[in-house]
């Protein structure tokens, strides 16, 4: 069985991974970002980032490069994390990214 405290976790790793990938296959390293997610953690960043207004430059670029997938509003949407998050939140992350054109396909893992 899986504790929230494991899914926050696997969040959190999620999250770097996400840093990884967008370095990979984009050239984008958001350094505060990963620096957020080191000393907050995964699931606390995700929720300051939601909680802004303003869309964040990260979406803007990621999007640029035709890679949404590797958002934080992407991933906080996988039905596997959704519970660490509130409706709103939720919502909020689904907004930027229909906003943004993104496509939401069914997942697969």
């Amino acid at each position: 069985m899986v504790t929230n405290k494991d899914l926050a976790s696997d969040f959190h790793h999620a999250m770097i991974a996400i840093y990884d990938k967008a370095k990979e296959a984009c050239d984008y390293k958001p350094t505060r970002f990963l620096q957020m997610v080191l000393e907050c953690g995964g699931v606390k960043t995700a929720k300051r980032l939601l909680a802004k207004n303003e869309v964040q430059t990260g979406l803007q670029t990621l999007w640029e490069c035709h890679r949404l997938d590797l958002s934080v509003e992407a991933l906080v949407l996988k039905s596997r994390f959704q519970s660490l998050f509130t409706k709103e939140e939720l919502d909020t992350a689904r907004d930027r990214l229909i906003a943004h054109g993104y496509e939401f396909f069914k997942e697969t893992n």
